[in-house]
């Protein structure tokens, strides 16, 4: 937690997507975002770096999240749903979120680290 924001994330694998002799490992992610401040707080845009079993780094950035810039009222929760793909079987996603306060200003919480990795990849 920083800025009094709390992150959580949760993951599930979806399977194998194959196309062009290139197979790609299909994750869900689900991310809670509490805020636990006093007054609203506004989410405007996302970094993640997600990094493959193999060491390939890829980077993704952008306004909001799913096509939105959720206003999170104080101690309350927003929760939202999407997708990664994978070259392999285990891989880790991390990043950050920017955010607005009432006062206008600006602040940054990290998104932990957490592992995406097929059942039972991981011995």
């Amino acid at each position: 937690m920083s800025n009094n924001i709390k992150i959580s994330v949760s993951t599930e694998y979806m399977g194998q997507q194959n196309n062009n002799d290139k197979t790609a490992y299909v994750f869900r992610y689900t991310v809670t975002i509490g805020n636990l401040s006093q007054a609203n707080v506004q989410l405007l845009s996302r970094y993640w770096l997600i990094t493959n079993g193999d060491g390939e780094k890829v980077e993704v950035s952008g306004e909001g999240v799913v096509g939105e810039q959720p206003i999170i009222e104080p101690n309350k929760d927003y929760s939202y749903t999407s997708a990664s793909m994978l070259k392999t079987k285990v891989g880790t996603m991390e990043g950050y979120y920017y955010f607005i306060d009432a006062d206008k200003k600006e602040f940054k919480t990290a998104i932990p680290a957490f592992s995406l990795a097929v059942p039972n990849a991981i011995h």
